[in-house]
Protein backbone atom coordinates (compact mmCIF):
# COMPACT_ATOMS: atom_id res chain seq x y z
CA UNK A 1 0.00 0.00 0.00
CA UNK A 2 2.79 1.79 0.96
CA UNK A 3 4.47 1.53 -2.53
CA UNK A 4 1.24 2.02 -4.45
CA UNK A 5 0.67 5.57 -2.78
CA UNK A 6 4.26 7.12 -3.36
CA UNK A 7 3.36 5.41 -7.46
CA UNK A 8 0.64 7.98 -7.50
CA UNK A 9 2.31 11.12 -6.26
CA UNK A 10 2.96 13.52 -9.31
CA UNK A 11 6.24 15.13 -9.68
CA UNK A 12 6.19 19.29 -9.94
CA UNK A 13 6.11 18.79 -13.62
CA UNK A 14 3.87 16.23 -14.47
CA UNK A 15 0.94 18.12 -11.89
CA UNK A 16 1.92 21.74 -13.44
CA UNK A 17 1.14 19.97 -17.26
CA UNK A 18 -2.09 18.70 -15.99
CA UNK A 19 -2.86 21.81 -14.38
CA UNK A 20 -2.12 23.60 -17.39
CA UNK A 21 -4.19 21.36 -20.00
CA UNK A 22 -7.08 21.16 -17.34
CA UNK A 23 -7.31 24.82 -16.65
CA UNK A 24 -7.98 25.90 -20.03
CA UNK A 25 -11.41 23.44 -19.94
CA UNK A 26 -12.01 24.64 -16.48
CA UNK A 27 -11.49 28.12 -17.34
CA UNK A 28 -13.68 27.86 -20.33
CA UNK A 29 -16.23 25.96 -18.24
CA UNK A 30 -16.20 28.61 -15.11
CA UNK A 31 -16.57 31.70 -17.46
CA UNK A 32 -19.78 30.07 -19.14
CA UNK A 33 -21.31 29.23 -16.07
CA UNK A 34 -20.29 32.82 -14.71
CA UNK A 35 -21.70 34.71 -17.73
CA UNK A 36 -24.78 32.13 -17.32
CA UNK A 37 -25.39 32.88 -14.19
CA UNK A 38 -24.97 36.76 -14.37
CA UNK A 39 -27.29 37.23 -17.55
CA UNK A 40 -30.05 35.21 -16.04
CA UNK A 41 -30.29 37.20 -12.83
CA UNK A 42 -28.05 40.44 -13.20
CA UNK A 43 -26.44 41.44 -16.45
CA UNK A 44 -24.01 43.31 -15.20
CA UNK A 45 -22.50 40.97 -12.93
CA UNK A 46 -23.29 42.45 -9.34
CA UNK A 47 -24.54 40.71 -6.44
CA UNK A 48 -23.84 37.27 -7.57
CA UNK A 49 -22.98 36.19 -4.35
CA UNK A 50 -24.47 37.21 -1.10
CA UNK A 51 -22.37 39.49 1.00
CA UNK A 52 -20.38 37.20 3.46
CA UNK A 53 -18.99 40.30 5.64
CA UNK A 54 -22.45 40.38 7.69
CA UNK A 55 -20.74 41.26 10.92
CA UNK A 56 -17.91 43.56 10.49
CA UNK A 57 -16.05 44.52 13.80
CA UNK A 58 -14.43 46.83 15.16
CA UNK A 59 -10.25 47.48 14.11
CA UNK A 60 -7.98 45.46 16.52
CA UNK A 61 -4.36 46.20 16.72
CA UNK A 62 -3.54 43.87 20.01
CA UNK A 63 -0.86 41.40 18.67
CA UNK A 64 -0.97 43.12 15.23
CA UNK A 65 2.00 46.20 16.23
CA UNK A 66 4.16 44.60 13.41
CA UNK A 67 4.76 45.93 9.76
CA UNK A 68 5.19 43.82 6.62
CA UNK A 69 9.26 44.53 7.66
CA UNK A 70 8.97 43.52 11.10
CA UNK A 71 7.21 40.30 10.86
CA UNK A 72 9.51 39.59 7.48
CA UNK A 73 12.68 39.70 9.44
CA UNK A 74 11.56 36.66 11.85
CA UNK A 75 11.09 34.48 8.78
CA UNK A 76 14.51 33.14 7.66
CA UNK A 77 13.16 29.69 6.21
CA UNK A 78 9.90 28.64 4.68
CA UNK A 79 8.60 25.40 3.71
CA UNK A 80 5.47 24.61 1.28
CA UNK A 81 3.17 21.94 2.36
CA UNK A 82 2.45 21.71 -1.41
CA UNK A 83 0.04 19.00 -2.60
CA UNK A 84 -2.04 18.47 0.18
CA UNK A 85 -4.47 20.99 0.96
CA UNK A 86 -4.85 22.70 -2.72
CA UNK A 87 -4.87 19.01 -4.39
CA UNK A 88 -8.29 18.96 -6.52
CA UNK A 89 -10.39 15.92 -5.25
CA UNK A 90 -9.44 16.14 -1.95
CA UNK A 91 -6.33 16.51 0.33
CA UNK A 92 -5.67 13.31 -0.43
CA UNK A 93 -6.26 13.01 -3.85
CA UNK A 94 -2.42 13.47 -4.95
CA UNK A 95 -1.20 11.03 -3.20
CA UNK A 96 0.01 12.42 -0.49
CA UNK A 97 -1.36 11.37 3.01
CA UNK A 98 -3.60 13.52 5.83
CA UNK A 99 -1.15 15.87 6.90
CA UNK A 100 -0.37 15.70 10.84
CA UNK A 101 0.51 17.53 13.78
CA UNK A 102 3.55 15.68 13.91
CA UNK A 103 4.56 16.49 10.39
CA UNK A 104 4.39 20.17 11.49
CA UNK A 105 6.48 19.63 14.18
CA UNK A 106 9.08 17.99 11.97
CA UNK A 107 9.01 20.78 9.36
CA UNK A 108 9.72 23.26 12.45
CA UNK A 109 12.49 20.63 14.16
CA UNK A 110 14.48 20.40 10.69
CA UNK A 111 15.07 24.23 10.85
CA UNK A 112 11.59 26.18 9.25
CA UNK A 113 10.28 28.67 10.52
CA UNK A 114 7.31 29.40 8.33
CA UNK A 115 4.97 27.91 6.34
CA UNK A 116 2.98 28.33 2.91
CA UNK A 117 -0.46 26.53 3.22
CA UNK A 118 -1.23 26.19 -0.50
CA UNK A 119 -5.05 25.62 -0.28
CA UNK A 120 -8.18 25.24 -2.86
CA UNK A 121 -11.35 27.10 -1.79
CA UNK A 122 -13.69 26.53 -4.46
CA UNK A 123 -13.87 22.94 -4.77
CA UNK A 124 -15.10 23.27 -1.14
CA UNK A 125 -17.44 25.96 -2.20
CA UNK A 126 -21.70 25.78 -3.34
CA UNK A 127 -21.30 26.79 -7.54
CA UNK A 128 -24.07 28.98 -6.64
CA UNK A 129 -23.71 30.92 -3.59
CA UNK A 130 -19.71 30.64 -3.09
CA UNK A 131 -20.57 29.72 0.07
CA UNK A 132 -17.48 27.46 1.67
CA UNK A 133 -17.95 23.96 3.72
CA UNK A 134 -17.52 24.16 7.09
CA UNK A 135 -15.90 21.10 7.41
CA UNK A 136 -13.02 22.24 4.95
CA UNK A 137 -12.44 25.54 6.76
CA UNK A 138 -12.31 23.64 9.86
CA UNK A 139 -9.53 21.42 8.88
CA UNK A 140 -7.40 24.36 6.97
CA UNK A 141 -7.72 25.95 10.53
CA UNK A 142 -6.49 22.73 12.11
CA UNK A 143 -3.56 22.52 9.97
CA UNK A 144 -2.77 26.20 10.63
CA UNK A 145 -3.24 26.05 14.15
CA UNK A 146 -0.65 23.09 14.32
CA UNK A 147 1.84 25.72 12.46
CA UNK A 148 1.21 27.94 14.79
CA UNK A 149 1.30 25.89 17.90
CA UNK A 150 4.73 25.46 16.50
CA UNK A 151 5.66 28.95 16.56
CA UNK A 152 5.76 28.97 12.65
CA UNK A 153 4.43 32.30 10.95
CA UNK A 154 1.90 30.99 8.60
CA UNK A 155 1.11 32.12 4.98
CA UNK A 156 -2.09 30.85 3.96
CA UNK A 157 -3.56 31.45 -0.33
CA UNK A 158 -6.20 30.69 -2.79
CA UNK A 159 -4.19 28.47 -4.65
CA UNK A 160 -4.73 27.22 -8.37
CA UNK A 161 -8.22 26.23 -7.54
CA UNK A 162 -9.31 24.90 -10.56
CA UNK A 163 -8.16 27.79 -12.27
CA UNK A 164 -11.13 30.25 -11.92
CA UNK A 165 -9.26 33.23 -10.87
CA UNK A 166 -5.55 32.39 -12.89
CA UNK A 167 -6.75 31.62 -16.01
CA UNK A 168 -8.70 34.43 -16.19
CA UNK A 169 -6.55 37.82 -16.19
CA UNK A 170 -8.77 39.53 -18.31
CA UNK A 171 -11.40 42.39 -18.97
CA UNK A 172 -14.08 39.97 -19.82
CA UNK A 173 -13.88 37.56 -16.95
CA UNK A 174 -12.66 40.87 -14.53
CA UNK A 175 -15.91 41.63 -12.60
CA UNK A 176 -17.07 38.08 -12.40
CA UNK A 177 -13.81 36.71 -11.12
CA UNK A 178 -13.75 39.87 -8.57
CA UNK A 179 -17.44 38.76 -7.45
CA UNK A 180 -16.12 35.22 -6.15
CA UNK A 181 -12.34 36.99 -4.82
CA UNK A 182 -14.82 39.37 -2.79
CA UNK A 183 -17.03 36.06 -1.69
CA UNK A 184 -13.97 33.93 -0.57
CA UNK A 185 -12.00 36.02 1.15
CA UNK A 186 -14.86 37.47 3.18
CA UNK A 187 -15.47 34.12 4.55
CA UNK A 188 -11.87 33.08 4.83
CA UNK A 189 -11.04 36.35 6.34
CA UNK A 190 -13.86 36.39 9.09
CA UNK A 191 -13.38 32.59 9.84
CA UNK A 192 -9.53 33.74 10.66
CA UNK A 193 -9.99 37.49 12.06
CA UNK A 194 -9.34 35.91 15.64
CA UNK A 195 -5.58 35.01 14.97
CA UNK A 196 -2.86 36.98 15.61
CA UNK A 197 0.00 38.12 13.33
CA UNK A 198 1.88 35.13 12.76
CA UNK A 199 -0.72 34.17 9.96
CA UNK A 200 -0.61 35.90 6.90
CA UNK A 201 -2.76 35.82 3.74
CA UNK A 202 -1.86 35.49 0.11
CA UNK A 203 -4.25 36.50 -2.72
CA UNK A 204 -3.80 34.03 -5.41
CA UNK A 205 -0.86 32.13 -6.43
CA UNK A 206 0.43 32.45 -9.94
CA UNK A 207 -2.34 34.47 -11.69
CA UNK A 208 -1.44 34.25 -15.69
CA UNK A 209 -0.51 37.49 -16.90
CA UNK A 210 1.79 38.60 -19.86
CA UNK A 211 1.16 42.16 -20.49
CA UNK A 212 0.16 45.74 -18.99
CA UNK A 213 -3.51 45.12 -19.62
CA UNK A 214 -3.71 41.85 -17.91
CA UNK A 215 -1.60 43.60 -15.29
CA UNK A 216 -4.47 45.93 -14.45
CA UNK A 217 -6.99 43.46 -14.33
CA UNK A 218 -4.79 41.79 -11.47
CA UNK A 219 -4.84 44.76 -9.85
CA UNK A 220 -8.37 44.96 -9.73
CA UNK A 221 -8.15 41.34 -8.42
CA UNK A 222 -6.06 42.27 -5.41
CA UNK A 223 -7.79 45.70 -4.66
CA UNK A 224 -10.70 43.15 -3.62
CA UNK A 225 -8.84 41.00 -1.76
CA UNK A 226 -6.90 43.64 0.27
CA UNK A 227 -10.40 45.53 0.42
CA UNK A 228 -12.58 42.02 1.55
CA UNK A 229 -10.01 41.39 4.58
CA UNK A 230 -9.62 44.66 5.99
CA UNK A 231 -13.23 45.36 6.08
CA UNK A 232 -14.01 41.99 8.05
CA UNK A 233 -12.47 44.36 10.98
CA UNK A 234 -10.77 42.96 14.22
CA UNK A 235 -7.14 41.72 13.73
CA UNK A 236 -7.92 41.70 9.68
CA UNK A 237 -7.61 45.77 9.93
CA UNK A 238 -3.93 45.56 10.44
CA UNK A 239 -2.65 42.07 9.26
CA UNK A 240 0.14 41.30 7.09
CA UNK A 241 -1.52 40.52 3.04
CA UNK A 242 0.60 38.97 -0.12
CA UNK A 243 -0.09 40.05 -3.76
CA UNK A 244 1.36 38.12 -6.56
CA UNK A 245 3.54 39.41 -9.47
CA UNK A 246 2.41 38.26 -13.05
CA UNK A 247 2.65 34.61 -12.89
CA UNK A 248 4.94 35.30 -9.77
CA UNK A 249 7.76 35.58 -12.58
CA UNK A 250 10.30 38.20 -11.19
CA UNK A 251 11.11 39.60 -14.85
CA UNK A 252 7.42 40.09 -15.40
CA UNK A 253 7.17 41.84 -12.06
CA UNK A 254 9.67 44.40 -12.29
CA UNK A 255 8.45 45.27 -15.97
CA UNK A 256 4.68 45.37 -15.06
CA UNK A 257 4.06 45.69 -11.16
CA UNK A 258 4.72 49.32 -10.96
CA UNK A 259 2.04 50.07 -8.45
CA UNK A 260 0.82 48.15 -5.74
CA UNK A 261 -2.52 48.25 -4.60
CA UNK A 262 -3.91 50.87 -1.80
CA UNK A 263 -4.44 49.66 1.38
CA UNK A 264 -6.15 50.92 4.36
CA UNK A 265 -3.26 50.86 6.96
CA UNK A 266 0.19 51.54 5.87
CA UNK A 267 3.38 49.33 5.33
CA UNK A 268 1.10 45.87 5.33
CA UNK A 269 1.84 44.72 2.06
CA UNK A 270 4.38 42.07 0.51
CA UNK A 271 5.04 41.21 -3.18
CA UNK A 272 5.28 37.21 -3.93
CA UNK A 273 7.41 35.64 -6.81
CA UNK A 274 8.44 31.75 -7.54
CA UNK A 275 11.53 31.25 -8.76
CA UNK A 276 12.41 28.33 -11.31
CA UNK A 277 15.53 28.93 -13.05
CA UNK A 278 16.52 27.81 -14.93
CA UNK A 279 13.71 25.83 -16.27
CA UNK A 280 16.34 23.08 -17.76
CA UNK A 281 17.43 22.01 -14.81
CA UNK A 282 14.78 23.34 -12.25
CA UNK A 283 11.78 21.44 -13.93
CA UNK A 284 12.66 20.49 -17.60
CA UNK A 285 11.96 16.22 -18.09
CA UNK A 286 13.22 15.41 -21.18
CA UNK A 287 16.06 16.54 -24.03
CA UNK A 288 13.84 18.82 -26.71
CA UNK A 289 14.87 20.07 -30.49
CA UNK A 290 15.34 23.47 -29.24
CA UNK A 291 17.60 22.42 -26.35
CA UNK A 292 18.41 19.82 -23.34
CA UNK A 293 18.38 19.30 -19.72
CA UNK A 294 20.70 20.44 -17.35
CA UNK A 295 21.84 17.77 -15.11
CA UNK A 296 24.72 20.00 -13.69
CA UNK A 297 24.39 23.58 -12.04
CA UNK A 298 27.09 25.98 -10.97
CA UNK A 299 30.88 26.69 -10.08
CA UNK A 300 32.40 23.81 -10.04
CA UNK A 301 30.07 21.16 -10.69
CA UNK A 302 30.22 21.01 -14.68
CA UNK A 303 30.73 17.81 -16.37
CA UNK A 304 33.80 16.11 -18.30
CA UNK A 305 31.70 13.58 -20.00
CA UNK A 306 28.26 14.42 -19.67
CA UNK A 307 29.10 18.29 -21.74
CA UNK A 308 25.87 18.00 -23.43
CA UNK A 309 23.99 18.37 -20.07
CA UNK A 310 25.92 21.10 -18.58
CA UNK A 311 23.75 24.64 -18.35
CA UNK A 312 24.10 27.10 -20.79
CA UNK A 313 23.35 30.20 -18.85
CA UNK A 314 21.14 30.93 -15.69
CA UNK A 315 23.78 30.38 -13.23
CA UNK A 316 25.23 32.13 -10.06
CA UNK A 317 24.96 35.62 -12.02
CA UNK A 318 21.81 35.22 -13.44
CA UNK A 319 20.09 34.18 -10.04
CA UNK A 320 21.51 37.40 -8.38
CA UNK A 321 20.54 39.93 -11.28
CA UNK A 322 16.80 38.56 -10.98
CA UNK A 323 16.82 39.09 -7.28
CA UNK A 324 18.90 42.17 -7.55
CA UNK A 325 15.73 43.47 -9.54
CA UNK A 326 13.94 42.32 -6.82
CA UNK A 327 15.51 44.18 -4.40
CA UNK A 328 15.70 47.37 -5.87
CA UNK A 329 11.95 47.51 -6.76
CA UNK A 330 10.45 46.63 -3.51
CA UNK A 331 12.74 45.46 -0.79
CA UNK A 332 14.81 48.79 -0.56
CA UNK A 333 11.48 50.54 0.09
CA UNK A 334 10.14 48.74 2.88
CA UNK A 335 8.48 46.10 0.97
CA UNK A 336 9.56 42.31 1.79
CA UNK A 337 9.36 40.10 -0.82
CA UNK A 338 8.36 36.36 -0.61
CA UNK A 339 10.06 34.02 -2.84
CA UNK A 340 6.95 31.85 -2.49
CA UNK A 341 7.81 29.07 -4.22
CA UNK A 342 11.67 27.25 -5.92
CA UNK A 343 12.88 24.07 -5.98
CA UNK A 344 14.68 21.34 -8.40
CA UNK A 345 13.44 18.00 -9.26
CA UNK A 346 15.84 15.42 -8.52
CA UNK A 347 17.02 12.96 -11.64
CA UNK A 348 16.49 9.72 -9.31
CA UNK A 349 16.13 6.96 -11.96
CA UNK A 350 17.17 9.45 -14.50
CA UNK A 351 21.30 9.20 -13.94
CA UNK A 352 23.63 6.72 -12.25
CA UNK A 353 27.28 6.79 -11.02
CA UNK A 354 29.25 9.71 -11.43
CA UNK A 355 26.75 11.86 -13.52
CA UNK A 356 23.98 11.08 -10.51
CA UNK A 357 26.69 11.98 -8.14
CA UNK A 358 27.47 15.02 -9.96
CA UNK A 359 23.64 16.08 -10.24
CA UNK A 360 22.89 15.51 -6.35
CA UNK A 361 26.13 18.07 -5.55
CA UNK A 362 24.80 20.28 -8.27
CA UNK A 363 21.26 20.35 -6.89
CA UNK A 364 22.41 20.79 -3.29
CA UNK A 365 24.51 23.80 -4.67
CA UNK A 366 21.68 25.43 -6.56
CA UNK A 367 19.31 24.58 -3.33
CA UNK A 368 21.99 26.60 -0.87
CA UNK A 369 22.83 29.22 -3.46
CA UNK A 370 19.15 30.17 -4.01
CA UNK A 371 18.45 30.30 -0.77
CA UNK A 372 21.48 32.62 0.15
CA UNK A 373 20.92 34.80 -2.93
CA UNK A 374 17.27 35.42 -2.00
CA UNK A 375 17.73 36.41 1.99
CA UNK A 376 20.92 39.06 0.99
CA UNK A 377 18.80 40.54 -1.34
CA UNK A 378 15.95 41.00 0.62
CA UNK A 379 13.59 38.03 -0.36
CA UNK A 380 11.74 35.12 1.90
CA UNK A 381 12.81 31.85 0.66
CA UNK A 382 9.88 29.17 0.89
CA UNK A 383 11.23 25.56 -0.34
CA UNK A 384 8.27 23.93 -2.88
CA UNK A 385 7.81 20.31 -1.19
CA UNK A 386 5.46 18.18 -3.19
CA UNK A 387 5.79 15.58 -1.06
CA UNK A 388 6.82 13.07 -3.06
CA UNK A 389 10.21 11.22 -3.11
CA UNK A 390 9.96 9.61 -6.29
CA UNK A 391 12.10 10.37 -9.79
CA UNK A 392 11.43 14.07 -10.71
CA UNK A 393 9.77 15.19 -7.45
CA UNK A 394 11.18 17.23 -4.63
CA UNK A 395 9.65 15.99 -1.44
CA UNK A 396 12.52 16.59 1.86
CA UNK A 397 10.39 15.20 3.99
CA UNK A 398 8.53 11.25 3.79
CA UNK A 399 4.67 11.98 4.91
CA UNK A 400 4.08 8.56 5.33
CA UNK A 401 6.40 8.11 8.20
CA UNK A 402 7.15 11.45 9.19
CA UNK A 403 10.83 10.99 8.99
CA UNK A 404 13.53 13.14 6.23
CA UNK A 405 14.05 11.56 3.26
CA UNK A 406 16.48 13.95 1.21
CA UNK A 407 19.04 14.88 3.78
CA UNK A 408 21.02 16.72 0.97
CA UNK A 409 18.74 19.25 -0.09
CA UNK A 410 17.30 19.92 3.80
CA UNK A 411 21.57 20.61 4.56
CA UNK A 412 21.87 22.61 1.39
CA UNK A 413 18.53 25.09 2.76
CA UNK A 414 19.95 25.52 6.38
CA UNK A 415 23.64 25.76 5.27
CA UNK A 416 21.92 28.61 2.86
CA UNK A 417 20.85 30.90 5.78
CA UNK A 418 24.04 29.82 7.54
CA UNK A 419 23.77 27.11 9.50
CA UNK A 420 25.83 24.04 9.01
CA UNK A 421 23.45 21.38 8.71
CA UNK A 422 20.18 19.98 9.23
CA UNK A 423 19.01 17.10 12.33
Amino acid sequence: MLVRKKLVRLSIYELREKISRASIVLGIFSLLFFFSSASSSNPSGGGIYPDYNSNPIPADITDMSSTAARLASRITLGWNLGNSLEAIGGETAWGNPRTTRQLIQLVKSSGFDSIRLPVSWDQYADQATAEIDRGWMNRVTEVAQWCLDSDMTVLLNIHWDGGWLEQNVYADAQELVNAKQKALWQQIATHFRDFDERLMFAGSNEPAVEDASGMGVLLSYHQTFIDAVRATGGKNAYRILVVQGPTTDIEKTHQFMRTLPEDTVADRLMVEVHFYTPYQFALMLKDEPWGNQFFYWGAGNHSQTDTAHNPTGGEEARVDQLFGLMKTRFADRGIPVVLGEYAAINRFGQLSGDNLQRHIQSRAYWHRYITQSALANGLLPYYWDNGSNDKHSSGIFDRDTNTVFDIETLNALNQGVGRQAGP
